[in-house]
C-alpha cells in the first residue's frame, strides 16, 4: 500500500512539473498600434546582433595570413560557400550565396540560441523565451521567403519562360506541379519548427522530471540537431532555387 502510495505521489508531482511547461502562450508588444510576438522579436534581434557583431570582428582588421576572428569568419564564409556551390554550381552560385548565407547563419544563430542559453532563467508575465524557429510563424515567414526567391531566380533567368515548366514534359503534370510550389514551403516550415519544438520539449521534461545528469546528452543531440536544420533548410534552398534557374 505504501508502495502505491508513493507511486501516486511520484507520479502527482511529475503532472504538476509538467504544468510547468508553457507552450503556446506568447508575450506581445504594442508598437505604434501593431501587435509584435514579443520572445521572438527580442531573441531575434538578440541574435541578428550577435551576427553583425561577429561579422565586424572578423572585417575589422584584415591581414593577408588571417588570425583570429578574421579566420574564424572565412572559414564561416567558406562553409556557406559550399553550399551554395555545391547546389548551383561554379558559374551561379555568386548571386545567391548572400541569401543562402543570411538564411544559414539567422537558422543556426536561432537555433544555437534556443539550445545552449538558459532563457527559463529569465521570468516573463506571459510565455518564456526561447528559439525563435520554435514558432511557427517564423518558419513559415523564412519559407515563403524562400519560395519568393526561386520564384524571382526563375523569372529572372527566363522571363515568363519560366512558367514553360509546369508543363513539361506533358500537360498532365500541371496540378502536381502546382501542387509541389505548394508543398515545398509546407515542408520547409514545418520540418524546422517540428524538429526545434521537439527539441526544447524533450529537453524541457526531461530538466523538470530529471534535472542533473540525464538531459546533458540530450541537449548535446538538440545542439547537433539545431545545426543539421540549418544546414538542410539552407541546403534545400539552394536546391530550390538551382532548379529555378536550370537550364539557363
Amino acid at each position: 500500500m505504501n508502495i502505491l502510495g508513493s507511486t501516486n505521489f511520484i507520479h502527482l508531482n511529475s503532472l504538476i512539473f509538467l504544468s510547468d511547461i508553457e507552450v503556446g502562450k506568447h508575450l506581445y508588444l504594442e508598437l505604434n498600434d501593431i501587435t509584435f510576438h514579443g520572445q521572438v522579436l527580442i531573441v531575434s534581434s538578440f541574435v541578428i546582433l550577435l551576427t553583425l557583431l561577429f561579422s565586424f570582428l572578423g572585417t575589422s582588421n584584415k591581414n593577408i595570413v588571417p588570425n583570429g576572428w578574421q579566420n574564424f569568419m572565412e572559414s564561416v564564409v567558406e562553409f556557406i560557400k559550399d553550399i551554395a556551390q555545391n547546389q548551383l554550381g561554379e558559374t551561379a552560385y555568386r548571386p545567391w550565396l548572400p541569401f543562402i548565407g543570411t538564411l544559414f547563419l539567422f537558422i543556426f544563430g536561432c537555433n544555437w540560441a534556443g539550445a545552449i542559453i538558459p532563457w527559463k532563467l529569465i521570468k516573463l508575465s506571459e510565455g518564456e523565451f526561447g528559439a525563435p524557429t520554435n514558432d511557427i510563424n517564423t518558419t513559415v515567414a523564412l519559407a515563403l521567403l524562400t519560395s519568393f526567391m526561386y520564384f524571382y531566380a526563375g523569372l529572372s533567368t527566363k522571363g515568363f519562360g519560366y512558367f514553360k515548366r509546369y508543363i513539361e514534359p506533358t500537360p498532365l503534370l500541371l496540378p502536381i506541379n502546382i501542387l509541389e510550389d505548394f508543398t515545398k514551403p509546407l515542408s520547409l516550415s514545418f520540418r524546422l519548427f517540428g524538429n526545434v519544438l521537439a527539441d526544447e520539449l524533450t529537453v524541457s521534461v526531461l530538466t523538470l522530471l530529471v534535472p542533473l545528469i540525464v538531459p546533458l546528452p540530450v541537449m548535446l543531440l538538440g545542439v547537433f540537431a539545431s545545426s543539421v536544420q540549418a544546414l538542410i533548410f539552407s541546403t534545400l534552398a539552394g536546391a530550390y532555387i538551382a532548379e529555378a534557374v536550370e537550364g539557363h
